[in-house]
């Protein structure tokens, strides 16, 4: 009998509030993928500012955050965005702005109004376009998107469990990591202060974290043999990712909302 979750890939504390860590993560994907695209040919403001607060919205309502995350996507994103608008407006052709308000000057070099209004758009849409990819990076796991993929869009399995076991190296080197860093502790092994004792100390763990890194290897390769991966040319799945109802409502949803929004925001214009 197939289980219907994964007990390793489900996060703590998510209520039924929370409500897009129980969607699909191809509904996630699907939902803003269309408005990603649309915004990277658009040029106002307003277009992308709306996007931007939809998906913070649908965030902080629908995703389980610290208090950290979402004092960073609130007040963090902004701030990015503001620093971005000035930067990508220092680069704007002041020839095609100069009949314009006269920001600043400094020698030669003229800051004008039109200038941060085209640098402020170029650094909406990239705020945008990190918001809606938010919705589903904050709310979806690595196996959960190789397993959603692989039985409903079909892609070899041989592909996405290999991408799934790559991905699953990661905590396992990180703890490998700390455990050579308590042994060189235990043993002494500091190699004194400064920033050149820490390049000597992080050149030492190389060594002992490819050896350990080589080992995991070949452990999984014969793991993956042992079970015959990839002799057939489908599996059975142990665990599943349906996609429900709720998730055709949720990607139906937001192209309504997100069309609603784009008809809004020409109507600023």
């Amino acid at each position: 009998m197939t289980a219907a979750l994964d007990p390793y890939s489900v996060r703590r504390g998510v209520t039924a509030r929370h409500f897009l860590h129980r969607l699909n993560p191809l509904a996630k994907i699907a939902g803003p993928l269309p408005f990603m695209l649309y915004l990277l040919f658009v040029r106002d403001i307003a277009t992308p500012l709306v996007f931007i607060l939809l998906a913070l919205l649908l965030i902080t309502v629908g995703a389980k955050l610290s208090a950290r995350l979402v004092v960073a996507l609130w007040l963090g994103l902004p701030a990015v965005v503001a620093v971005l608008s000035v930067s990508f407006g220092l680069w704007t052709d002041a020839a095609r702005v100069d009949d314009t308000l006269l920001l600043f000057q400094l020698g030669e070099y003229r800051f004008y109004l039109g200038a941060w209004l085209i640098g402020l758009a170029t650094a909406l849409r990239l705020g945008a376009l990190l918001s809606l990819a938010l919705i589903a990076g904050l709310t979806m796991t690595g196996p959960d998107l190789v397993r959603a993929l692989v039985q409903h869009l079909r892609v070899p399995y041989r592909i996405g469990y290999t991408a799934l076991a790559a991905y699953r190296f990661v905590p396992r080197f990180r703890l490998e990591l700390e455990q050579i860093r308590r042994a060189h502790r235990v043993r002494g092994v500091s190699g004194g202060r400064g920033p050149l004792a820490g390049i000597r100390r992080g050149l030492g763990y190389i060594v002992p974290l490819l050896v350990g890194a080589i080992r995991h290897a070949e452990r999984v390769a014969l793991a993956m043999d042992a079970r015959a991966f990839g002799a057939h040319e489908s599996r059975t799945e142990r665990y599943l990712v349906p996609f429900r109802a709720r998730d055709w409502v949720f990607v139906v949803l937001f192209w309504a909302v997100g069309a609603a929004l784009i008809v809004a925001a020409a109507a600023l214009l």
